[in-house]
């Protein structure tokens, strides 16, 4: 018996949602399972310090070269709750709104795909695990436990997936106005740019569709307040940073040293080459040997430890940039605390060393790709158990400069936060993966690669009319969400390494959106060549 009046699509739809609340419920357990207290490391007070100095002296400062979004997302929770434990309760609200907002971006997604029976209940089954893995997986449930800016990107990029394929779906399937849905890409990308700025590249992908309707479609109206919007939010993201990195010399040299300690081993051999043939520099050559020869000493210095940690460089670019007597320190005292000159002499060692050495800073940009675009794929994090005492340790070590200590001991909630943080360093409880939740992680480590190679074949088919029809519009989505990858992918590439998760942490939510669509795409394929020959209907019935 079933009740009268109410139809199998809607009995399907209810029970959809029901399952899905149940997830929700498990991922937020799963998250206020473990310790609240936040997870600090080497990089945290660049993010940390501007929230508590103007909690303590009523001054916000630009720290680090770090940009100003995350500091006031910690400023505005720590001066509303006043209590560390309240950032890491934030944090797992995002990641548990983050997937809310994945699974409803899956429900959109059927709008790009021809109407099926059996594909509208596998199209909710696949929704239902996407989501899974997203709430249940302990990657994200890690992330949100840092003081990084990582912790709010997983939903940050769900809130800019959702309404880029929002966007496409109103504008390219549905012919309908999506000024809000593109307003609302335009600014999650510049917001997700700013937070984590090595994903420029990544954030510019969802702007792409926004590009093609504001050359090709009308009414003008429309393409002005999606315009203007992206325009407003820019300005007032941008503007802060760059009022505020003017008293940051650090912000000015952080992008140039970074590209100088990542590709110092490189930097090294060009030097010592322009030394040998007497090159035409802008520097002395008795200098440029001399500091040479100090950068030679210091990549051999860090190599033991550093290759341990960064295996793809076989040295510490940390050590390099931050450890005492380093490389950017010599190079800080050589130009006498001089921004412009030593900001100048990395771009031009920088630049030189790709003119002269293409090939081989190719190689090293390819050798990063090549770690994310792997198998199994370093986005998910396979284990049973991922211990936290260890992360917890670091943590606890991470504020051992005294004018750290002295800024955080004026703070009353940061002095109650770090004894208690400095207990979890030997009793933490590790992040457990059971076999539901480890399954289809394994799975997608090891298919991921090989969902993106069909979905690049799908795509050439899609050259072929009749089957560009049927499947074009979610083999062009699948490739959009795939783009997302490849973009960040490539920026982190040149600028960075993709030894350790922090990078890959924050492309989980485009990860699994994008398989989960090839997944989806390979079924459609073969539901449409099933249906070969019949009428093509292109969208979701009574869309």
């Amino acid at each position: 018996m079933t009740a009268p009046g109410i139809s199998a699509e809607s009995r399907r739809a209810l029970a959809c949602w029901f399952v899905f609340a149940i997830l929700l419920a498990w991922g937020a357990w799963r998250r206020f399972s473990l310790p609240l207290e936040p997870v600090a490391d080497l990089d945290t007070w660049g993010y940390l310090g501007p929230a508590v100095l103007k909690l303590t002296r009523g001054e916000f400062i630009h720290s680090c070269g770090r940009n100003f979004v995350y500091p006031t997302f910690l400023l505005s929770v720590l001066r509303i709750f006043g209590d560390f434990r309240a950032v890491v309760v934030v944090q797992h609200l995002l990641g548990l709104a983050g997937g809310g907002l994945l699974f409803l971006t899956w429900q959109r997604v059927r709008l790009f795909v021809a109407a099926s029976r059996f594909g509208d209940r596998v199209h909710l089954g696949l929704g239902l695990l996407l989501a899974a893995v997203f709430l249940l997986a302990g990657e994200p449930i890690r992330a949100e436990m840092g003081l990084r800016p990582e912790a709010i990107c997983g939903f940050l990029l769900a809130v800019n997936l959702f309404c880029a394929v929002e966007f496409g779906a109103r504008t390219f399937v549905l012919r309908k106005a999506a000024v809000a849905a593109g307003v609302g890409t335009g600014v999650s990308s510049v917001l997700l740019s700013s937070v984590k700025p090595s994903f420029v590249f990544l954030a510019a992908v969802p702007l792409l569709p926004i590009g093609i309707f504001l050359l090709t479609r009308n009414p003008l109206r429309q393409k002005l307040t999606i315009a203007l919007g992206i325009l407003a939010a820019t300005a007032a993201l941008v503007l802060p940073e760059y009022l505020l990195r003017r008293d940051d010399p650090g912000g000015r040299l952080f992008l140039p040293t970074t590209l100088f300690v990542i590709h110092a081993d490189l930097i090294r051999d060009q030097m010592a080459d322009d030394v040998a043939k007497r090159a035409v520099l802008p520097y002395p050559l008795d200098w440029v040997e001399r500091m040479q020869q100090q950068l030679a000493a210091e990549i051999a210095k860090s190599a033991p430890i550093g290759g341990r940690k960064f295996p793809s460089l076989g040295f510490s670019p940390d050590d390099l940039m931050y450890g005492p007597k380093s490389t950017a320190e010599q190079v800080v005292g050589e130009f006498k605390d001089d921004a412009d000159a030593i900001t100048s002499f990395y771009r031009f060692y920088y630049w030189r060393t790709w003119r002269h050495r293409p090939l081989a800073m190719t190689k090293k940009v390819a050798r990063q790709a090549l770690l994310f675009y792997r198998a199994p794929s370093p986005v998910f994090d396979r284990r049973k158990i991922i211990p936290l005492t260890e992360v917890y340790k670091v943590g606890t070590a991470s504020f051992d400069l005294d004018s750290y200590l002295e800024h955080l001991n004026a703070y009353p909630p940061a002095r109650e936060w770090l004894p208690r943080a400095a207990s979890l360093a030997e009793a933490a409880p590790p992040i457990e993966q059971g076999r539901f939740v480890r399954l289809p992680i394994l799975f997608l480590a090891g298919a991921n690669i090989w969902l993106l190679g069909l979905t690049l074949v799908t795509a050439v088919a899609c050259f072929q009319r009749d089957f560009r029809k049927r499947v074009g519009g979610l083999a062009a989505l699948a490739l959009l969400v795939f783009a997302y990858n490849g973009a960040g992918c490539v920026e982190v590439a040149i600028i960075a390494s993709f030894d350790g998760p922090r990078y890959s942490t924050v492309l989980f939510c485009s990860t699994a959106l994008a398989a989960f669509l090839a997944l989806r795409l390979l079924l459609e394929v073969v539901i449409q060549l099933m249906r070969w020959g019949r009428p093509i209907q292109t969208s979701a019935p009574g869309e």
